[in-house]
């Protein structure tokens, strides 16, 4: 074993990420030789009314373009159609279909689909910036979150001239709950970092934390640094936490895992 895997395994990680993800990137980091603690911070599941994700997959053949900001867009709008007897797949033949990120266009490749775009950044300003076509007189369809998202790429693209259909695809609300190993682990003071993959996240982690231990929860976390995914997330941090220490320099758990190696070994 090298001399940084053994520094690594006295490092303990704080992992904030969904309930589906949380094994993966545990997986991930574990590797690296951290020791990993488990709070998971969103629990994915479909809006609260699907009606108009109904309503735009009965038009969907009529959009050029579907954009997808998140694995979970594909997720849920490809659960969506197979609920209705067809599926992404079979549209993918005569829309185009866009994606913000490389893990979001593996999810799409895991659904044996391949993006017609994919940004050279993996943040919605990239896609923006360096769309191959003028948006002008695009009908674009953007499945998104219900809440929280953000609506820069629906405004963008209307102010070229395109028809943007956005539509809840999915929710991410908050667990009810801290797993007690993570909770004995922020108590005796053994976390190193917290690594935070949306603002989200942020969010959610701060709420978690401030119903268990009140309103001094932030007082636990004074040496424990932060690492953000990117800049929308690192916003979050610096709005609840005061701070961000470290945001990754690719926007990935892979970029996470980078900083954090860099950060603590």
């Amino acid at each position: 074993m090298s001399n940084s895997k053994l520094i690594l395994n006295k490092k303990n990680i704080l992992l904030t990420t969904s309930v589906d993800k949380i094994s993966e990137v545990k997986s991930l980091f574990a590797k690296a030789g951290f020791t990993i603690y488990e709070l998971p911070a969103l629990i994915i599941q479909y809006p609260d009314n699907l009606d108009p994700l109904d309503d735009a997959l009965l038009e969907i053949k009529n959009f050029h373009w579907i954009i997808f900001s998140s694995s979970n867009g594909i997720k849920f709008l490809d659960k969506r159609l197979r609920e209705k007897g067809t599926s992404l797949k079979q549209f993918s033949k005569t829309i185009k279909i866009a994606v913000v990120g490389e893990k979001t266009s593996e999810t799409l490749r895991a659904f044996d689909i391949d993006a017609d775009y994919v940004p050279p950044e993996f943040i919605a300003e990239s896609l923006i910036e360096n769309f191959p076509i003028s948006g002008y007189g695009l009908r674009i369809l953007l499945p998104r979150v219900q809440t929280g998202g953000r609506s820069l790429i629906a405004e963008e693209f209307r102010n070229s001239g395109a028809r943007v259909l956005e539509v809840p695809a999915y929710e991410s609300k908050c667990p009810k709950s801290i797993p007690h190993s993570t909770l004995v682990a922020i108590e005796d003071k053994i976390i190193d970092a917290i690594i935070f993959s949306s603002g989200k996240t942020v969010r959610n982690t701060s709420l978690l934390l401030k119903n268990h231990y009140g309103n001094d929860w932030l007082s636990l976390f004074d040496d424990v640094k932060l690492f953000s995914i990117g800049p929308q997330t690192s916003l979050a941090c610096k709005e609840i936490f005061g701070r961000v220490d470290k945001e990754a320099l690719e926007y990935t758990f892979e970029g996470l895992l980078d900083i954090a190696i860099d950060s603590l070994c």
